[in-house]
């Protein structure tokens, strides 16, 4: 069902909970990559399925300027502290007031990565995917990235060009995302460790170059684990390695 926060949002419950399913465990919030959408990330992959056959309640949101959300307003908007008090506003409203678990993939386990300082007490297990070490929007020419959503000037820069592109594939939501890559980009990734009780799963692509140097923030987090599964940075999510490591850090 959709939910009646700026987010839209879907609420996915199992039927038949599995033998010995999840009953009575935390439901579950998911969230999406840079770009992407909870449809394409989470349900379209099979992992809201996976959940819910497992006997888990799954809230997938969109993100501003993603899937069914609309767009920020100003950069402010989409500034991680203003994305992370958005999804826990949609999360009270999904009816999940009290402790969840979590899994994010890429901006997705950036956003997470703030839960347990923003929401004490609340996020239970988290697995974090296809996570950067630093912040790549802070390399974006954010002038260049407006003047090639507003009318097509390339930027001179290579990786604000990328960005450019990436951006403008989404036709009309470009400039709502361009919004969301200046506010990300006003505040960087820059973490000094984790706050939970528990510590994170991390998941990454074998082949993903955007997670190089991860081991610097796994180290951060005493008893952390990572786990390495086929792919780069947009199949590693795709595929079964992905999906069986949520299932089984979820269930502990």
């Amino acid at each position: 069902m959709r939910g009646r926060t700026a987010l839209a949002v879907r609420t996915f419950t199992p039927g038949t909970p599995a033998p010995g399913g999840a009953a009575g465990a935390p439901p579950v919030l998911l969230v999406h990559g840079f770009g992407s959408d909870g449809d394409s990330d989470w349900v379209g992959t099979g992992i809201v399925r996976a959940l819910t056959e497992a006997g888990r309640v799954v809230v997938v949101p969109d993100l501003p300027g993603h899937g069914d959300s609309p767009a920020p307003s100003a950069a402010a908007g989409a500034a991680a502290p203003a994305l992370v008090a958005g999804l826990l506003a949609a999360l009270d409203e999904a009816g999940a007031g009290g402790t969840f678990d979590a899994v994010g993939y890429s901006l997705g386990a950036r956003l997470l990565w703030e839960f347990p300082e923003a929401a004490p007490g609340r996020l239970r297990r988290a697995v974090l995917g296809g996570l950067s070490p630093v912040e790549p929007f802070e390399a974006v020419d954010v002038e260049a990235l407006r003047r090639a959503v507003a009318d097509g000037t390339e930027p001179a820069d290579p990786f604000t060009s990328a960005i450019a592109g990436l951006v403008r594939a989404h036709g009309d939501r470009a400039a709502g995302l361009a919004l969301c890559v200046e506010g990300l980009r006003s505040t960087p990734f820059a973490p000094r460790g984790w706050a939970g009780a528990t510590p994170p799963v991390f998941v990454v692509g074998e082949d993903d170059v955007m997670v190089r140097g991860i081991e610097r923030i796994v180290d951060l987090v005493g008893g952390a684990e990572l786990t390495t599964v086929p792919g780069g940075h947009h199949d590693a999510l795709t595929g079964p390695e992905f999906r069986r490591t949520v299932l089984e850090a979820l269930a502990r």
